[in-house]
């Protein structure tokens, strides 16, 4: 498994993307990384223009300053921009869990207000490289790997008990499923993006 070493860097986009689709948390993160990041160095950049090209996301002391009527112009709630904000003021703490285990990081993650078990997965599949991390709590991850192993759509209790002769390797299994391409039937119309802030909590932390 692959890992960046970098769990605030990681910890950020996962709390943007916190019970909203895929498609609003993109337009969050792009927005406030255009707004509050820089530019990355190199030749990223459109010759004459600093609206196009490659940006780096903001420091922690930058994100501990967004003003919260900012979060929210870009489709954030307050509930995920505290979350944030509060993560981002203890920068140096997150880092020092790449010390430990993988499980003293799950608790360490989890004992920040507004990081449950899918914030806590997301975060060390990519920062800390845990192959157990799989991502409970998503919308379709649990119901894709009851799908494909199955045939059935489950729930998340129904998850964890297929993939307990796994653990240690769960996250793995994830996503060598999701490399087979098999797709669970989404009959159901999509989910209709709200049009105004704040949203409703409807899902994952």
């Amino acid at each position: 498994m692959g890992r960046t070493e970098a769990v605030f860097e990681a910890l950020a986009p996962a709390c943007i993307e916190q019970v909203v689709t895929g498609k609003e948390a993109f337009r969050a993160w792009r927005l406030l990384v255009r707004e509050f990041g820089e530019p990355a160095p190199g030749p990223a950049r459109e010759p004459g223009s600093a609206a196009y090209g490659m940006y780096l996301p903001p420091r922690p002391e930058v994100w501990s300053r967004v003003p919260s009527w900012r979060f929210l112009a870009a489709g954030v709630e307050q509930r995920r921009s505290r979350t944030l904000v509060r993560t981002a003021g203890r920068a140096a703490a997150l880092e020092r869990t790449l010390a430990g285990s993988y499980e003293h990081a799950d608790r360490a993650l989890r004992s920040f207000p507004g990081v449950g078990p899918w914030t806590s997965a997301e975060v060390r599949q990519r920062a800390h490289g845990d192959p157990d991390a799989w991502s409970i709590g998503d919308y379709h991850v649990g119901k894709d790997i009851t799908y494909t192993l199955t045939g059935e759509q489950l729930d998340d209790d129904a998850c964890l008990e297929i993939l307990e002769p796994y653990r240690g390797h769960r996250f793995r299994v994830q996503m060598l499923l999701s490399m087979i391409g098999k797709r669970r039937p989404r009959r159901a119309p999509r989910m209709t993006l709200p049009t105004h802030t704040p949203y409703a909590t409807r899902g994952r932390s």
